[in-house]
C-alpha cells in the first residue's frame, strides 16, 4: 500500500523538482534560513525554541477566544491523562509562556528573541496557506518606545530586501490604547447597527464578541460598506497619536515606504497600538507575507509582568513562493568538494580508504564505483562537485590519481599520499 502525506502538508526534499514545486527543495530552505540567521545576529536577537504543543488554555487566553485561530483552526486533542492540548498555531503565546515560566525578566530590561519552526492550523489549503506551515518570527519585550516598533518593522523589511523581493507594500495602522478602542467600538457599532441584517453570518457573530474584527472582513459588499465606517485614527488619545506619529516619522527618515490603512486590525485579539502587514503581488488572495504589531497586555494575561511587547511573523513558504514567482535567483547548490571515481576492485578498496581520510580532514567527499567512466562523470557533475579524483588500476600501480577541476576542466596528476594535504591547503 502506498501512502501520501496528509492534506495541507508537503515534503521538503533535496532532489530537483518540477518548476512550480522548486520552492520545496531543501537547499532553498537552507539558503533562506542562513539569511535569517545572519540578519537576527546583526540586530541582536537570540533564538528561542518552544514545544510543538501546549496546553490549549494558553492559546485561548493568549491568542483570544474570538479569534479564527482558536475558534476554528486549532488542532486540539486530549492526552492520555485527558488534558486538553493543542498543536501550536502561532509563536507568540508560547514565547510569552516560556518567558514567564523561565523568569527571564530577571536577566535584563530588554529581551529580543527569534524563532523558526513549524506551526499548525486546520485551514483550507491554498496558495501560501497550509495545515502545517513554517514561520520565522521575532518578539521584543521591555521597550515600549516607537523606536522599538521601527526596529521590528525595519528588520522584516530588511529581510525581504536582502532576499531581493520586489513590489512590496507596507500597510500600517494603530489600534490605540484600551480607552481609544472602547470609544471607537461604540462608534463602529453605531455605524454598523442599521446594516446588521446585511452582514455575513461571521460578521454578525463578531458584532457582539469583537466588532473590530469585522474590519478584517473579505466579503466584497462589506468591504464597500466599511469604506464609509469611522476611522480609529479619529479616536486616538494624545499619547497614542504621538507614538504613531513618531513611528511614521522614523519610517520616513529611513526611506521605508508605507501606506496608512485605518482598517488594518490583524486577526489576533492581543494586538494594540501599532499593527502592520507587508504584502506582495504574487500569492493572490493570501498576499500577506509578513505581519505583526504591538501586544502590550499579553504578558499579564498569561501570568507574567506588565511589560511592553512587539513582534512579527513571516511565512517561510510564502517568502519562497514569492521569490519563485518573481524569478529571484537562488545560489547554486553546494555539492561535495571531491567525488572519487574508482574503476576496478583494487581501486575501489584504495578509494574507500581515501574517502574517509578526506572526510576526517573536513573535506566533503563522495565516492562513485562500479560505473563506466562517462556515466560516473555525469553523476559527479549532477552532484555539483568541485573536483573529480579518478582512480583506476593504472593510477594504483603508480600510487597516484587523476584530479579534474569540474569548472575549468583542467586535469593534474597527484601522488595519493599527497592528495589530502593538497586539498586541505586549498580549503
Amino acid at each position: 500500500m502506498k501512502y501520501a502525506q496528509p492534506k495541507g502538508t508537503f515534503d521538503i526534499i533535496p532532489e530537483e523538482l518540477k518548476p512550480e514545486d522548486q520552492w520545496k527543495e531543501s537547499s532553498r530552505w537552507q539558503y533562506l534560513e542562513s539569511i535569517i540567521r545572519t540578519l537576527v545576529r546583526d540586530y541582536g536577537y537570540q533564538e528561542i525554541r518552544t514545544p510543538l504543543f501546549e496546553k490549549t488554555e494558553l492559546f485561548v487566553r493568549g491568542v483570544g477566544e474570538t479569534s479564527d485561530i482558536v475558534s476554528k483552526e486549532m488542532y486540539t486533542f486530549l492526552d492520555k491523562a485527558e488534558r486538553s492540548m493543542s498543536l501550536r498555531p502561532e509563536g507568540t503565546a508560547s514565547v510569552m509562556r516560556a518567558f514567564v515560566q523561565g523568569q527571564l525578566q530577571q536577566l535584563g530590561t530588554l529581551h529580543k528573541f527569534f524563532y523558526i519552526g513549524p506551526f499548525f492550523r486546520y485551514d483550507r489549503p491554498q496558495a501560501g496557506r497550509f495545515r502545517q506551515f513554517h514561520q520565522f518570527g521575532i518578539e521584543a519585550i521591555g521597550n515600549g518606545k516607537p523606536e522599538q516598533d521601527f526596529e521590528v518593522i525595519e528588520l522584516l523589511y530588511e529581510l525581504y530586501r536582502r532576499l531581493g523581493l520586489k513590489n512590496l507594500k507596507v500597510l500600517l495602522n494603530t489600534l490605540g490604547d484600551a480607552s481609544c478602542r472602547t470609544q471607537y467600538k461604540t462608534a463602529l457599532l453605531e455605524f454598523l447597527k442599521p446594516h446588521f441584517h446585511t452582514l455575513s453570518e461571521e460578521s454578525q457573530a463578531r458584532f457582539s464578541k469583537n466588532p473590530l474584527r469585522i474590519l478584517d472582513s473579505k466579503d466584497k459588499n462589506e468591504r464597500a460598506l466599511l469604506e464609509k465606517a469611522p476611522s480609529i485614527l479619529d479616536f486616538l488619545s494624545l499619547e497614542s497619536k504621538n507614538h504613531f506619529d513618531a513611528l511614521c516619522t522614523l519610517l520616513k527618515e529611513q526611506n521605508i515606504p508605507f501606506i496608512i490603512d485605518p482598517q488594518l486590525v490583524r486577526g489576533l485579539d492581543y494586538y494594540n497600538h501599532t499593527v502592520f502587514e507587508i504584502t506582495s503581488d504574487i500569492l493572490g488572495a493570501q498576499n500577506t507575507i509578513g505581519a505583526g504589531g504591538r501586544y502590550d497586555g499579553l504578558l499579564p494575561a498569561v501570568g507574567g509582568p506588565d511589560l511592553p511587547c512587539i513582534g512579527f511573523s513571516t511565512g517561510i513558504e510564502r517568502i519562497l513562493q514569492t521569490m519563485e514567482g518573481q524569478k529571484i535567483p537562488f545560489p547554486q547548490k553546494v555539492g561535495p568538494v571531491i567525488t572519487l571515481i574508482s574503476l576496478g576492485e583494487a581501486a575501489s578498496k584504495r578509494a574507500f580508504k581515501l574517502l574517509y581520510e578526506l572526510r576526517h580532514a573536513s573535506i566533503p567527499s563522495e565516492m562513485i564505483s562500479d560505473k563506466k567512466i562517462q556515466k560516473a562523470l555525469q553523476l559527479a557533475e549532477k552532484s555539483h562537485t568541485s573536483f573529480v579524483v579518478i582512480l583506476g588500476d593504472e593510477e594504483i600501480s603508480k600510487n597516484s590519481a587523476q584530479v579534474k577541476a569540474m569548472q575549468s576542466r583542467e586535469t593534474l596528476e597527484l601522488p595519493l599520499d599527497k592528495l589530502v594535504e593538497h586539498f586541505k591547503k586549498q580549503s
